[in-house]
């Protein structure tokens, strides 16, 4: 995988709150490798029950299966992470791949 060092091309992490996992910046196919194993090494250490996507600026399919694979590795561990705040374009995505249902979206409400 390529890591750019171009700053619109990153996406961080922070814990706003002892169960939250917070996630930043452009989740695409530049950052998500990375973000995956970052934010799995994170879920795995910690107690988050959510992962908040409020703070992308951008996301693609790699970044839509970013977050099922995050989902489901804390699936495995007996963990169920609710992911709050998507993106509309993510949320779109998610609901054309007919994954959102997986990921308590908005759209699966509506």
């Amino acid at each position: 995988m390529r890591r750019t060092s171009n700053p619109a091309e990153a996406v961080t992490l922070a814990q706003p709150d002892h169960d939250t996992l917070a996630l930043a910046g452009a989740l695409t196919f530049a950052t998500a490798a990375h973000a995956f194993a970052e934010a799995r090494r994170a879920l795995a250490a910690g107690t988050q029950t959510q992962l908040d996507l409020g703070g992308l600026t951008r996301a693609d399919s790699a970044g839509l299966a970013c977050v099922l694979a995050l989902a489901a590795a804390a699936s495995r561990a007996g963990r169920h992470i609710r992911v709050v705040h998507w993106p509309e374009g993510l949320r779109s995505l998610a609901a054309v791949c007919d994954v959102e249902t997986l990921l308590d979206t908005p759209a699966a409400a509506a």
